[in-house]
């Protein structure tokens, strides 16, 4: 079996998306997932289970619809992909609460660098399925807005490797 992570979009974040992070972790279990465990209250959840990423999607995402009555966005990973993740941080000197993992289900494309609007002194580069974000000046104060990162979530580098440690002891 596999180490997968969910991460879901807009959950418990600005007051919507109310789910309760023992919900979450009970949803896997009847979902047949094995060895979960949740982190933060922002909708990250991992497990062990022999399913493909697709499936995972698809089983998770009907049983997160039937709970919250709406479909609930969410993005898998592996265990290996979270570490590759990890280990090609564009920006290993920033400081882990601005530097901003965007997480995707297809590769952005080179296009979406040009769709960018508002950015100041904000890095960015493209990753796999992954656009990193360096907010020097923190996120709060940013105009930036990246069309593509709409569909996905965000998390920022600390919550990465919290979620990549603890996986590791399952």
């Amino acid at each position: 079996m596999k180490i997968y992570f969910a991460l879901l979009r807009a959950v418990n974040v600005g007051g919507t998306g109310k789910l309760a992070m023992k919900d979450l972790k009970d949803i896997c279990i009847k979902a047949g997932f094995c060895d979960v465990q949740t982190y933060i209250a922002s909708g990250n959840v991992m497990f062990r289970t022999d399913l493909a990423e697709a499936d995972i999607k698809a089983v998770l995402g009907k049983s997160l619809a039937l709970h919250c009555g709406r479909q609930v966005g969410l993005l898998v990973r592996d265990l290996h992909e979270m570490q590759a993740i990890l280990d090609a941080n564009p920006f290993p000197d920033a400081a882990a609460n601005r530097n901003v993992v965007i997480f995707l289900d297809a590769p952005a494309g080179e296009g979406v660098l040009q769709t960018v609007s508002g950015q100041k002194n904000e890095e960015i580069r493209l990753g796999k399925r992954e656009i990193h974000v360096r907010y020097d000046d923190g996120m709060g104060s940013s105009k930036l807005k990246i069309p593509a990162a709409a569909a996905g979530t965000a998390r920022n580098i600390r919550t990465v490797s919290k979620l990549v440690e603890l996986a590791k002891g399952l």
